[in-house]
């Protein structure tokens, strides 16, 4: 079945957009001058992610200095961030755009990217468990039963919880350039899955909870074997769904 672009997010920010409040857990003003480049760049990425800001969409930076109540210098500091992380663009006389949608080659090219990493990520991981991790893990678990096709606030609490996973294992890899590789593949693919829905929930949290399982065991090869099976699968299901795209 050809995936259908979601519809239901609200406007880019272009040159005379509507108001946008910055999401909650982010709400107040940071008072350390650094602080205002990460507190823009949560607030950009989150936008790019849920594609509130769509692909190829002109980013004004009045405008997003006025929403966030702050100068125009960290936003263009955050915009510098995300563009070495290619999640937006510089246009000569133009400004920032976001990055274009992926094509399918960009999508198998990032899967056989994440084939590469992720599993022997997992491994380490599951051998480095502690009780803190194993109880957000369970957390995790949590969050992603009960999932239902077609339902956007279950759509919503699987991608956080699917999130939550994968920068779970990267991080407990105790490796920062592979947790940190791993973050950005996982920022882009998200606004793939945000323009179409292919996480298929039901099918994708069984296969988590195979993952997770492994990670609460510390099973290091079920652990690596449960991932590489889940990329494959999520590749496939991505795959179709970038054919789709191309073919529209």
């Amino acid at each position: 079945m050809q995936p259908v672009p979601r519809t239901n997010h609200r406007s880019a920010i272009t040159a005379s957009p509507p108001a946008i409040v910055p999401p909650t857990a982010k709400a107040g003003r940071p008072a350390a001058g650094p602080t205002l480049v990460e507190w823009a760049y949560d607030h950009l990425l989150e936008m790019l992610m849920t594609v509130q800001i769509a692909p190829g969409e002109r980013i004004a930076i009045d405008t997003v200095a006025r929403q966030l109540g702050i100068s125009q210098t960290p936003i263009r500091e955050a915009l510098s961030q995300l563009e070495a992380e290619k999640l937006v663009s510089k246009m000569p006389n133009v400004g920032y755009r976001a990055s274009p949608r992926m094509s399918r080659e960009e999508v198998q090219d990032l899967y056989a990217l994440r084939l590469l990493i992720e599993p022997y990520a997992a491994a380490r991981a599951a051998e480095k468990m502690d009780d803190e991790t194993l109880v957000t893990l369970q957390e995790i678990d949590e969050g992603m039963r009960g999932v239902a096709e077609g339902n956007d606030r279950d759509f919503a609490r699987f991608a956080e919880a699917d999130a939550k996973l994968h920068r779970l294992i990267a991080t407990g890899s105790g490796n920062r350039l592979i947790a940190e590789t791993i973050e950005r593949l996982h920022a882009h693919l998200q606004i793939f899955r945000s323009l179409y829905s292919t996480n298929a929930p039901e099918e994708a949290a069984a296969e988590h909870q195979r993952i997770i399982e492994a990670l609460m065991a510390h099973d290091p090869a079920a652990a690596e074997e449960a991932v590489r099976e889940h990329l494959k699968r999520s590749q496939e299901r991505m795959d179709r769904a970038s054919a789709g795209a191309a073919a529209e």
